[in-house]
């Protein structure tokens, strides 16, 4: 099985994903909330894949801050992440920050977002 963490989202977004990464792949969905949860959470579990809101639901801060920091971390820098936003400028920046190519809350249905999210989770 399969763990994924989702940082940030707001209960109907996390619900959606949550039902598009357990319903389509054999993974476990984990959340959590601000900066400082989820890198407890990523020293303290093991996870495949982080999605990240591009704006934290409970304080609105940046999303990329977060990937940022995993991605500076020795230990935690291996996990890889992706943003979750609508903005093609914003997933730039991610990946530039080393994460993959993520995708936004109104592309869950597409077959590439669940191409993408194979090639992580398996099918």
């Amino acid at each position: 099985m399969k763990h994924v963490l989702d940082v940030g989202q707001c209960p109907p977004d996390h619900a959606a994903i949550r039902a598009l990464i357990e319903g389509h792949y054999q993974a476990q969905v984990t959340q959590t909330h601000l900066p400082g949860d989820t890198l407890a959470a990523l020293r303290g579990g093991s996870f495949d894949l982080v999605l990240v809101n591009r704006k934290l639901d409970a304080d609105y801060s940046d999303g990329l801050d977060v990937i940022r920091q995993i991605k500076a971390d020795k230990q935690l820098k291996h996990v890889r992440c992706m943003l979750i936003t609508n903005y093609p400028e914003h997933q730039q920046l991610a990946i530039a920050a080393g994460a993959e190519l993520g995708f936004g809350k109104l592309e869950f249905d597409l077959p590439q977002t669940r191409e993408r999210l194979a090639a992580i989770l398996g099918d």
